[in-house]
């Protein structure tokens, strides 16, 4: 088994006490003297549209956008590092910074318009729900049987040890606050989990920090396969290239389905800037169709449709596996089952 993550670039920021790793930066200069400073986990290429179109709504601001891993950001927010807005795809770790008091309350006609389910408090709140989907090279997978259910990909994993050692992609749970998300969830709504991770471990899967790369991993051919990643992301890759190389599958059986949340820090400079931000990212959850827009809406009639259909919850439940004692049983019961001798 390996780490599959690339050495990223550390920058020190004057209000950590440590260095922050940053994936990503950009700034967008604007004509006047205020900037809005937003930390998100959402990678550049897919959240860019939507830095343009709030730019052009506001054309004097500067917008400074960073991009780092969820665990990063959590660490950052919770050490006073100075941002306005922090965008999140691990809700549960955005849940805990706004219940333990790191967040700023808001409310406007647009956070009000929200499902009950997709805002909490004033403080945390959901403008996209996406689900894990699987993805898989279409060149090495050739005339193999797509699996529906975990039932019947973990049959497919076992009867092809050839096709798959070293060739199957997830996350490193112990660093990725998305996929330590996706497994606490998906091990309390499907017996199938252990059972499946086990046989992964079984092939020397490879481990990641992140979404992205396991797709481009996976389209580049030194992968057959990535488990749980984002569709969103994988969706967008099969638009920007061409080829045909990659295919997405859902599972049928169970579904994980994470709400993106956004939090007005507590160091928050501009609390206005960063409100109208997710003014506009709410309406656009809210959207019947998905549009031209990289990310999804809240509700799309084919996640309706799906079975196991449901997104994961804000509230106290998320911060059940945050607890360190439950972290710690489930962290340790997920390496004995990936790193397998």
């Amino acid at each position: 088994m390996r780490l599959a993550c690339l050495a990223l670039v550390t920058v020190a920021w004057a209000t950590l006490s440590s260095a922050l790793t940053i994936e990503n930066h950009k700034h967008y200069p604007g004509t006047g003297d205020q900037v809005l400073r937003i930390l998100s986990t959402a990678d550049l290429e897919v959240f860019e549209p939507y830095l343009q179109a709030f730019r052009d709504s506001r054309p004097a601001l500067s917008i400074d956008y960073t991009v780092v891993s969820s665990a990063e950001l959590y660490r950052a927010i919770r050490q006073g590092a100075a941002f306005d807005l922090a965008l999140s795809s691990a809700m549960d770790l955005q849940f805990r910074l706004a219940n333990d008091g790191f967040a700023r309350r808001y409310r406007s006609d647009a956070t009000t318009a929200l499902p009950q389910w997709a805002r909490w408090r004033g403080l945390i709140f959901a403008f996209t729900a996406e689900p894990a989907v699987v993805v898989l090279s279409t060149d090495r997978l050739e005339g193999l049987e797509m699996p529906t259910t975990r039932q019947e990909l973990i049959n497919l994993l076992r009867e092809n040890p050839d096709v798959f050692g070293g060739a199957v992609g997830t996350y490193d749970v112990r660093e990725s606050g998305l996929g330590y998300l996706y497994a606490t969830q998906e091990s309390r709504s499907t017996d199938a989990y252990w059972r499946l991770t086990e046989v992964m471990g079984r092939l020397d899967p490879q481990l990641y920090c992140c979404s992205g790369r396991m797709i481009d991993d996976v389209r580049a051919g030194r992968l057959a396969l990535a488990y749980n990643v984002l569709g969103s992301y994988a969706a967008e890759r099969m638009a920007r290239y061409s080829g045909g190389r990659l295919q997405i599958l859902r599972m049928q059986d169970f579904s994980n389905v994470m709400l993106r949340t956004a939090i007005i820090p507590k160091t928050a400079d501009q609390p206005e800037a960063a409100g109208a931000m997710i003014d506009m990212l709410a309406r656009l959850g809210l959207r019947e169709t998905p549009g031209e827009w990289h990310l999804p809406p809240l509700i799309s009639s084919d996640m309706g449709d799906a079975a196991g259909f449901g997104p994961i919850r804000l509230g106290p439940g998320l911060m059940v596996y945050l607890d360190p004692l439950n972290r710690r049983a489930f962290l340790s019961e997920w390496k004995d089952a990936m790193e397998q001798p």
